[in-house]
């Protein structure tokens, strides 16, 4: 009898040994994932959040919900991860403005390039240069003439200072060597509306609300090396002439810092074989964007590639948001 309950009472030591030496991440695998988008519901990234949760579910075998966080020009979603325990069970649906830009242009940002782990990188999708109807532009050439012997500075709608929008037009205004203002509206909607009104000369959303709109606006370029094979009537701003014009927005997720590798192999696995699908395609084509599907390496390269690219725009124009 002393025996056995002197096994019970070291079975029940070495059982309590395990508990806490087990990671918290093996704890929680069977915990619902939280895929957070830091934008409010109903947006492309929206939809396709939602469809990348339900194929990723299939593949992990545990429940990945979406929540949407929006505000602060994607601060509030970003900052709930960073925040987060780095267990597996928060990730973040990133992008160029929510991560790069707010890290480089805001010092005072709560958050880093260092707060979070890289998953996956998942698409991107290219800008566009377009302009209304009214304008009666109908190349790049007519348009830098036009910007040229215009009598006052054309207008370009942005999602506010250092939006990638905003600093896309800072590009453009190196490239062509023309004044232009900037103007910023609260979403692309608002910006669409007064486009097409021709209250403005220029906008650089992306290519569906464009083509959408095909009556009234014109996209003279998209922001690529190469023509895109969803839209190939449209010229590559490089084929232009403007290689320094050249950029693109991606989607990836990330996680916050000191998430164990094993779990970011899996969900980057799952996340990739998820936009690999022809379904997936299809949402992608639909919303004019390109799968881009990587490991956490791919997106730890564009993170650099950001600093230098988008870094050296901020910089040169001394832009610093608090």
């Amino acid at each position: 009898m002393h025996n056995n309950m002197r096994r019970g009472f070291m079975a029940g030591v070495i059982g309590g040994v395990m508990a806490v030496a087990m990671p918290a991440y093996a704890q929680d695998h069977g915990k619902p994932i939280t895929i957070v988008v830091p934008y409010a519901g109903g947006g492309a990234n929206d939809g396709l959040a939602r469809l990348l949760a339900e194929g990723m579910s299939k593949e992990l075998g545990r429940p990945v919900i979406v929540e949407n966080k929006g505000g602060a020009n994607g601060i509030i979603g970003a900052s709930y991860v960073a925040r987060a325990r780095p267990d597996g069970t928060t990730l973040l649906l990133g992008g160029t403005g929510p991560v790069s830009l707010n890290i480089m242009l805001r010092p005072s940002l709560s958050y880093g390039f260092d707060s979070f782990d890289s998953v996956a990188m998942l698409f991107e999708g290219p800008l566009t240069i377009t302009v209304p109807t009214s304008l009666g532009v109908n190349t790049m050439d007519e348009l830098v003439t036009h910007a040229r012997k215009s009598e006052r500075p054309l207008l370009y709608g942005t999602l506010g200072p250092g939006s990638v929008t905003d600093l896309y037009g800072r590009l453009l205004i190196k490239a062509v060597n023309a004044p232009m203002t900037a103007v910023s509206y609260k979403n692309n909607t608002a910006s669409l509306i007064d486009l097409m009104a021709g209250r403005g000369d220029m906008n650089y959303a992306t290519p569906v609300p464009m083509i959408q709109n095909a009556k009234n606006l014109k996209i003279l370029a998209l922001s690529t090396e190469k023509r895109d094979p969803n839209f190939p009537n449209i010229p590559s701003i490089a084929e232009l002439g403007y290689p320094q014009l050249r950029t693109s927005y991606w989607t990836a997720l990330l996680a916050p810092k000191g998430t164990p590798g094993k779990l970011i192999d899996e969900i980057a696995a799952a996340a990739m074989k998820t936009v690999r699908t022809d379904a997936f395609h299809r949402v992608l084509t639909e919303n004019g964007q390109i799968e881009k599907a990587g490991g956490p390496q791919v997106l730890d390269s564009q993170l650099q590639a950001d600093r230098e690219h988008w870094g050296k725009v901020i910089n040169e124009n001394k832009i610093v948001i608090n």
